[in-house]
């Protein structure tokens, strides 16, 4: 069903030929749908605030709070490379004690850290590297469909998802780091002419 959600947003004119970055929750059929559709035009930032939450849901009450700030440090880190590092030697040294934390941190770490290695600033980074954005429009639209109790069709659904995202319109803001976007729209071409090289040779 994702699948068909994104191709359709394809066909209607969705184009990932200058690169494309999504940011997606730690559900893995979202993240290998993207790589089906887009292939690897495609980069995936999974959502750092998501797998934090996963990952201290597996520690008793009293190391969350440690290991938590740990983590924000690392996904923070302005350099990718250490910041992965750093959070692989968490997850070594959760291993011994809690080893479903340990194996929660592995789980798609390298994607922890895509909008880093895109090189831009750090209010941008921080921005992109979560879910918590769309989440909120997406819970405006379900409070403006709360006391529909009877969907008739397809199309009802669609009218009523128009007005929730209009509704949470009213709320949007300026991106923080919005600045910063014209390098990360550079350094997504710059990946997209190195896929299509690679590919093409």
């Amino acid at each position: 069903m994702v699948r068909h959600l994104l191709a359709d947003l394809q066909a209607r004119g969705l184009d990932a030929s200058r690169g494309l970055l999504v940011v997606v929750d730690g559900a893995k059929a979202l993240a290998s749908a993207v790589r089906r559709v887009f292939g690897e035009l495609a980069l995936v930032q999974r959502c750092t605030v998501h797998k934090r939450r996963n990952v201290t849901d597996h520690l008793p009450q009293a190391e969350r709070t440690r290991v938590d700030a740990r983590l924000a440090r690392a996904f923070n880190d302005p350099d990718p490379h250490k910041g992965l590092r750093a959070a692989r030697e968490l997850a070594s040294s959760l291993e011994r004690e809690h080893p479903g934390a340990a194996a929660s941190l592995r789980e798609g770490l390298e994607e922890m850290f895509t909008v880093r290695r895109l090189g831009v600033g750090d209010r941008l980074a921080r921005t992109l590297a979560s879910t918590n954005p769309v989440e909120s429009m997406i819970s405006i639209a379900r409070e403006t469909a709360r006391n529909v109790k009877r969907w008739r069709d397809g199309q009802m659904v669609c009218r009523w998802v128009a007005a929730g995202m209009l509704n949470a319109e009213r709320s949007f803001r300026r991106v923080k780091g919005y600045r910063d976007m014209p390098a990360l729209v550079a350094a997504l071409a710059r990946h997209a002419e190195e896929v299509t090289v690679r590919l093409t040779a």
